[in-house]
């Protein structure tokens, strides 16, 4: 008698002949992804950060439109870490900037959850440990910049290369800083 639960060498010389020949219908951006498939996560984590960058513009259009233009909230507005004078449209760039940035880091969870990471955390779960990571990298990115800028000042940079420069180091830390977080920590796969 043949003990029929072990594949026989026919059957298994097909099983690998079906995935070779499955691996040749692939095109050669597909192959790279199936063969770097942590490279591939990466590229998206930076490339679909963009949705939530474009959702941060877009309600930063209407949030100026509303509070600034509409409802000409633009009496000084000073809280904590926060200065936003009359020039910068005081309490409505306030504003603006608080649903702007609150828009856009849901989106942010949203997409790097279920497109980037493909997670299956429970929303519970991940929702308060991003939001920890999403004020820490707010905070961060308000008060970093001014000490960037001033050291790239000090060593006798234009404002305009310091801008660029601190706006790269924001980018660098946060991307540095989340990618592991989120993939780790937050966001990880449990199955």
């Amino acid at each position: 008698m043949t003990d029929t639960t072990k594949p026989t060498a026919s059957a298994s010389g097909a099983a690998s002949g079906a995935a070779a020949a499955e691996d040749k219908k692939l095109g050669p951006i597909r192959q790279w992804i199936k063969d770097h498939p942590t490279i591939w996560e990466f590229i998206l984590f930076n490339v679909l950060s963009n949705i939530s960058t474009i959702s941060r513009f877009v309600v930063t259009w209407i949030g100026t439109a509303v509070f600034v233009a509409g409802l000409g909230l633009t009496a000084p507005f000073h809280f904590l870490i926060f200065n936003y004078p009359e020039s910068g449209n005081g309490l409505g760039g306030f504003l603006t900037f608080l649903f702007a940035e609150v828009i856009a880091q849901v989106v942010n969870f949203f997409v790097q959850m279920k497109w980037v990471f493909k997670s299956d955390s429970s929303f519970k779960d991940a929702a308060w440990k991003y939001a920890i990571l999403a004020v820490v990298i707010v905070v961060v990115n308000l008060v970093l910049p001014g000490y960037v800028t001033a050291l790239c000042q000090g060593w006798g940079m234009n404002a305009g290369v310091a801008g660029t420069i601190a706006s790269v180091v924001n980018t660098l830390l946060a991307v540095v800083v989340s990618y592991p977080l989120l993939k780790f920590w937050i966001m990880p796969k449990n199955k």
